[in-house]
């Protein structure tokens, strides 16, 4: 009809709808998070041919595959275990040479990779420094249990291999009041992030720390007092096993800087196979002002260094009160820390490796000052 171009609200646009689709939506979510692994190299999958222990699940998984596939007469879809290294380089610390002997650096190389099971990033959330963790494995959640760490939760894998340890957990768990709730294996991977848990994962509260003061007062009450610093280590999986060679050779505690190195996570509680309910752990906030006390205190300060004064083979002063400090991966010793200690050590070595993990350098260390008092005391 003429004039209806000049009506009032008249259509100015098509009557076409609006374009379906997530507007790029669905790919803003996944920034960040890293590529998707292969099949390959899921656990949880089928197809995996990692390197890592297979999951019960995966392995139930392949063997029905067999049975179809021999059934239909093709062959399996499945991986083959074993066939491909997923893991990121084995002797923690993220595969940084430290300086020979020493315990962080000095001669060392650079990084060859980082260490540990290779999950999906993104697959794990990062929780807040005051939320619960997730602690996984057998012997972690029952040492944790057994030294009464606080726990809020029991998640228990369906269809899980019974054996004494997982019978002692459940118990345990269940005198102390504990909720124990059992989860598929599917949804105990997703809440690890891949990470093998062996069907079992207990949360945790965050660590309590203890005081830097009352450990080095408790320690001087011991006959032989022993205490580890670490200097700037930021490899949960390095300080978990640091603990644990402390917990091994007879150290009262380690203390740790608040900023730029590794506190306790789930999976310094894992690697350190439940020492570190055992050990007490401090973290400081100035490391060379709390070396200093240590010094006032009466303990010799001893820091593991490649280009170290002394042979660690030659250490007389490891009957007497000491602190073994080491260093980050890859630097080592910082310059502060390293002129507040009363001398440095080396550990002498044969090969024409040129450095050791700094976990490794630590356990070295603790074993020799606890060979040395063993003769001694």
């Amino acid at each position: 009809m003429a004039g209806n171009s000049q009506r009032r609200g008249r259509r100015l646009t098509s009557k076409a709808s609006a374009p379906k689709g997530s507007g790029g939506k669905n790919k803003d979510s996944l920034a960040g998070r890293g590529r998707t692994l292969p099949a390959d190299e899921r656990p949880w999958h089928k197809g995996y041919s990692g390197t890592e222990k297979l999951p019960q699940r995966t392995a139930w998984k392949q063997d029905k595959e067999r049975r179809v596939a021999a059934e239909e007469g093709r062959a399996p879809k499945i991986g083959q275990p074993g066939s491909k290294d997923t893991t990121w380089g084995r002797g923690g610390g993220r595969g940084v040479p430290v300086g020979r002997g020493a315990s962080g650096g000095g001669r060392g190389g650079k990084p060859t990779g980082r260490s540990g099971p290779r999950v999906a990033p993104g697959r794990k959330s990062n929780p807040s420094k005051d939320s619960p963790e997730l602690l996984v494995g057998r012997n972690p959640v029952l040492e944790a249990l057994r030294a009464n760490v606080p726990a809020t939760a029991l998640y228990v894998a369906q269809g899980i291999d019974m054996d004494d340890r997982i019978n002692e957990i459940i118990r345990t768990a269940a005198d102390r009041g504990i909720a124990n709730l059992e989860i598929s294996r599917a949804e105990l991977d997703r809440m690890t992030g891949g990470v093998l848990h062996q069907g079992v994962g207990l949360q945790v509260p965050p660590f309590a720390y203890q005081p830097f003061e009352d450990m080095v007062a408790a320690s001087l009450e011991q006959q032989a007092p022993l205490l580890v610093a670490l200097d700037g280590v930021t490899d949960p999986r390095n300080l978990g096993a640091v603990i644990r060679s402390a917990a091994a050779f007879g150290a009262q505690g380690v203390f740790v800087p608040e900023r730029r190195a590794a506190g306790i996570t789930a999976t310094a509680w894992r690697t350190s196979a439940g020492a570190a309910a055992r050990v007490p752990v401090a973290q400081v906030t100035n490391l060379t002002r709390s070396l200093k006390a240590c010094r006032d205190a009466g303990f010799m300060v001893v820091g593991l260094d490649a280009d170290g004064d002394t042979d660690l083979y030659d250490l007389e002063a490891a009957v007497g009160p000491l602190v073994v400090v080491v260093g980050s991966e890859g630097r080592g010793l910082s310059r502060l820390v390293g002129e507040t200690c009363d001398l440095t050590v080396s550990i002498p070595m044969i090969s024409e490796v040129e450095s050791l993990n700094a976990s490794v350098a630590a356990a070295v260390a603790l074993a020799e000052v606890a060979r040395r008092r063993s003769v001694e005391l």
